[in-house]
């Protein structure tokens, strides 16, 4: 804090207290609303709301507990100091993580490795109080920034996954949105990196000034990201006797109606003519070790070579093209891609082969 008052200061203090104010209110309201204020007709994960509700309060308690220190204290080598810097390294980024990761819903991710990650920084915060003759804070900086990258790294692959898990199991989801967790990403990180690695005003007032759109942000997709989850006492459908019911009802009311040929065919009109979950029958295709497009895909293919056989057997002509469309597919490019992934040849070179047979 400087010794003297400034313009800039008192913005800073204002800033600090309204972003102080606004994590407090978000957190009250995330944990004990019940209703939504953005979109009433989204039920959002539940564990998303919670890990959300947890980074304001934790935010709130940060500002509280660090302006009562450099207005009552302001001794960066007392106990207390070190103290707070290491709560600061172990409940922050805890949080921190743990809010992006609930918005990736394709799988659970573990959390321990980042209190692992991360204990480091709060012991070097303790060991700088107890030896102060040794500059143990720009080791503790540079460990910090590794970890930050390395998460980076970490978050971008998950997006990637969690994005072809999406458009294989929910392409008609409305919000999926996976750039989302990459912009929080990004803002948040710069927002905490210039809290711990900034010591001048203008960069802690911009970070204030930036923390309320990212607050925003952040609430708007906890408001807006759809469930995709299960009760956990339904039951798991890739268990033996889930997995054959629902095998069934894809064969009696997809592949017996040959449904899969109706082009655009989406996993919700699926489910909804299967009379299964979304959820659950994309979790089925998963237990299979597949996922919805490529049974689709399958199915279609079949069709196009039971077909072409049936054709050339009663010497028809038969146009490629053509046949592509009747299996259900709107793009030639887009059954050629499917057909050689399955056949492991082009659809020209197939058909010569079975013209020669």
């Amino acid at each position: 804090m400087p010794e003297q008052i400034t313009p800039l200061s008192i913005l800073y203090l204002q800033l600090h207290g309204a972003g102080t104010a606004v994590a407090a209110v978000l957190f009250l309201y995330l944990l004990s609303c019940r209703g939504k204020a953005i979109a009433p007709d989204i039920t959002p994960p539940a564990r998303l709301r919670r890990w959300a509700a947890a980074l304001f309060g934790i935010m709130a308690l940060v500002h509280v507990w660090w302006i009562l220190f450099y207005t009552y204290s302001d001794d960066t080598s007392s106990v207390i100091y070190g103290l707070l810097v290491a709560m600061d390294c172990m409940a922050l980024p805890f949080v921190f993580v743990g809010t992006l990761l609930a918005m990736l819903q394709d799988r659970r991710r573990p959390l321990w490795p980042i209190v692992v990650v991360m204990t480091p920084c709060a012991v070097i915060a303790v060991l700088q109080i107890a030896l102060p003759s040794i500059d143990l804070t720009t080791p503790n900086k540079v460990y910090g920034l590794f970890l930050v990258v390395g998460f980076i790294i970490y978050m971008v692959v998950a997006v990637r996954q969690y994005g072809r898990w999406l458009r294989e199991n929910y392409a008609d989801l409305e919000h999926k949105e996976v750039w989302f967790s990459l912009t929080m990403l990004i803002g948040l990180v710069l927002l905490i990196m210039s809290y711990e690695y900034t010591d001048n005003y203008v960069m802690s007032t911009i970070a204030h000034l930036a923390g309320f759109p990212l607050a925003g942000l952040l609430l708007w997709r906890v408001e807006t990201l759809k469930d995709l989850s299960i009760d956990n006492h339904a039951p798991d459908p890739s268990t033996k006797g889930t997995a054959s019911h629902i095998g069934q009802l894809l064969a009696k009311h997809c592949e017996e109606t040959q449904l899969y040929l109706q082009t655009d065919l989406t996993l919700s009109q699926l489910s909804a003519a299967v009379g299964v979950n979304r959820y659950y029958l994309s979790q089925y295709f998963t237990s299979q070790g597949t996922s919805y497009y490529e049974y689709i895909h399958d199915l279609r293919v079949a069709y196009f070579i039971a077909r072409y056989r049936e054709l050339a057997a009663a010497h028809k002509s038969i146009v490629a093209q053509q046949l592509a469309r009747e299996s259900g597919y709107n793009s030639y490019s887009t059954f050629s891609a499917a057909f050689k992934q399955r056949m492991h040849k082009s659809v020209t070179a197939w058909m010569r082969e079975e013209v020669l047979t």
